[in-house]
């Protein structure tokens, strides 16, 4: 799961978000869903079906004191930013990963340390 993080951040990385923003911010939430799932797997415990992503945040927030409460209202709006794009056909500006890119990458930061200490 953590590979498969890493390789779809290296994606989104490559990705013109001036040009497709949206898919940027798909897969930049996808890439933190991954390393919390793993996360969570690593814990016992596997979350699916209707509002699981949401429990995700819940459980990681409630769990890991990495996880501040800022974190996870972040994590929340982007939740249901990425929701509106990807069953609603919501279109992101650009302006909007300009503005929150060193949060996404603070947060990714943040679960790649908590799991490799895990994995210690």
């Amino acid at each position: 799961m953590v590979k498969m993080a890493l390789t779809t951040l290296d994606m989104a990385n490559s990705i013109d978000y001036r040009k497709f923003p949206s898919n940027v911010v798909k897969e930049l939430y996808d890439v933190l869903r991954e390393l919390m799932s793993a996360t969570l797997l690593l814990d016992g415990w596997k979350t699916k079906g209707d509002g699981a992503h949401k429990k995700q945040i819940e459980y990681m927030a409630q769990n890991y004191s990495q996880i501040t409460g800022f974190d996870a209202d972040f994590l929340e709006r982007l939740r249901n930013l990425r929701n509106r794009i990807a069953y609603d056909g919501f279109f992101v500006d650009a302006k909007y990963i300009k503005e929150n890119r060193n949060v996404i990458d603070s947060l990714i930061l943040k679960l790649r340390l908590l799991l490799k200490d895990k994995l210690k």
